[in-house]
């Protein structure tokens, strides 16, 4: 199977730690890098993680949050030493682009390669990226200013050729393509072979969310439904819910209870508040609700 690889490079919150880094991930799709927020700290996560750096063409910016955000020029300078020629792209609020232009302009005016700014709409599910065989959307989510999450979905794969009943009905190579797409064969003698008599079903396409930062929204769930992975922010235990609303965050339960609802197949949370030295708090309380749940583990790996 294709690599489809979550690494979390950072999992705390706003208050930094010496535990845990700001929010920053990185989706490994076929050795094609994908950054998920860029908080400090972020390109040594990813010489920790052994990830390379010049393999990573788009970052994705959920919100304008220093703790999501503040480690991006540092990034992009460190790829300008590493003599990268190709384009990067960064996706996220117009706003983006008006922060941090100058700051390029300024510490990075000899880069070798473009930095590309894509405005999005956080507050509109829309289809941002896409490629061949992966797609990402985003996901508007709640916070105290424009957020979004993003979706990222592998395209729907071809049917398998069963060679042994496409050489008994003499298919002819050049049908394969229309089998794999679906269509029935009809043979010399005028029958028609169902496809499901000469193809297997593929392989379920893999879907990720990530959710961060938000407050519970149950507007994502048709979004997310079924997803293989949601990663969905969880900063504060149930005795903080009323902070957590005032803040527009989650709480460990209210995120279980979104991937309950959405019926994901597994659920991995963090964000972590500072206050928590346990964690057990969290997971317990998540996995009350949702028993397939999850802590983020910086430098862990995630095969989804």
């Amino acid at each position: 199977m294709d690599k489809f690889e979550l690494n979390i490079l950072g999992c705390g919150s706003a208050l930094p730690t010496s535990r845990f880094n700001p929010t920053s991930q990185v989706v490994n799709f076929r050795e094609k890098l994908f950054l998920i927020d860029c908080g400090e700290g972020s390109q040594l996560q990813m010489r920790l993680n052994k990830l390379k750096m010049n393999r990573l063409g788009h970052i994705f910016l959920s919100h304008l949050h220093g703790d999501h955000c503040f480690g991006l020029m540092g990034f992009i300078s460190t790829l300008g030493l590493l003599d990268r020629t190709a384009d990067l792209v960064i996706h996220a609020h117009p706003d983006a682009e008006r922060i941090f232009r100058p700051q390029l302009d300024y510490f990075c005016a000899d880069l070798p390669f473009k930095v590309i700014f894509d405005n999005i709409s956080p507050q509109k599910h829309a289809l941002i990226y896409e490629e061949r065989s992966l797609k990402v959307y985003s996901i508007p989510l709640k916070h105290r200013v424009p957020t979004c999450g993003y979706l990222f979905e592998e395209e729907a794969k071809e049917r398998h050729i069963n060679k042994e009943m496409a050489i008994f009905y003499k298919v002819p190579l050049r049908y394969f393509i229309a089998l794999k797409e679906g269509l029935d064969f009809t043979t010399e003698d005028g029958e028609v072979i169902p496809n499901s008599r000469l193809t297997r079903e593929p392989e379920p396409a893999r879907k990720y969310a990530f959710c961060s930062d938000t407050a519970p929204s149950n507007s994502i769930i048709p979004i997310i439904e079924g997803v293989d992975l949601l990663y969905h922010e969880a900063t504060f235990a149930e005795t903080e819910v009323n902070r957590a609303k005032t803040t527009m965050h989650s709480t460990a339960s209210q995120a279980a209870e979104i991937a309950l609802k959405a019926q994901v197949k597994k659920l991995l949370i963090g964000h972590y508040s500072a206050r928590y030295r346990d964690l057990s708090v969290l997971l317990n309380e998540a996995k009350a609700i949702f028993p397939n749940t999850y802590l983020s583990d910086e430098t862990s790996t995630i095969e989804i």
